[in-house]
């Protein structure tokens, strides 16, 4: 049965998700998720997309991309082609590391924006891994609240940090206290 065509979304960014083979891991050490980012940068740069967010974890990662100079679909493969090239050099290992084809979503809202988002950098929190978004390190979260990331030039945080306020520090306040309250949100949705 041939496979449906993805569905273009009119704003142009998508939240994305690569999961490992069988839920396998897909960042066993820190240089694993460097090369990662570095190598989103390199086509950030090389296709001109935009990366509003991310989240890397073990076995998988979400991205929100805004479409750049090609289809986002060439720009997944590209990313995922040069990573898993390096991945099965250092670990000596062949075939497939991400499970079938990349899912997307379109985002086609500032409310489904916001919501994905906050999902993206609430991910390691919901996995029990961390108690707040920013104790994970492998995610864009630390980048809104403005502190450095690596790399450098990956995030575009304006986008959605002017949804909060044209001025920055009460972008990123407001941002944070939007984060938090997800988090309330899904402690008392669990009784």
């Amino acid at each position: 049965m041939p496979r449906r065509a993805r569905e273009k979304s009119q704003s142009g960014i998508y939240h994305v998700i690569l999961r490992g083979v069988n839920r396998q891991e897909i960042f066993h050490d820190d240089s694993d998720n460097i090369r990662f980012l570095e190598t989103l940068e390199r086509y950030k740069k090389k296709v001109k997309i935009k990366v509003h967010g991310w989240c890397l974890m073990g076995n998988h990662v979400h991205l929100l991309l805004e479409e750049g100079n090609e289809q986002l679909s060439t720009t997944i493969k590209r990313i995922g082609i040069s990573f898993v090239w390096y991945y099965n050099l250092k670990y000596n290992a062949v075939g497939h590391l991400f499970q079938d084809r990349y899912k997307s979503e379109k985002v086609e809202s500032d409310e489904y924006l916001m919501t994905v988002i906050r999902y993206i950098h609430q991910n390691p929190v919901k996995a029990g891994v961390v108690k707040k978004p920013k104790q994970w390190k492998w995610s864009s979260y630390k980048g809104y609240c403005g502190e450095r990331l690596h790399p450098t030039g990956l995030l575009n945080s304006e986008l959605i940090l002017s949804i909060f306020s044209k001025d920055k520090n009460t972008a990123v306040t407001r941002f944070k206290k939007f984060n938090n309250r997800y988090k309330e949100f899904t402690k008392d949705s669990k009784r």
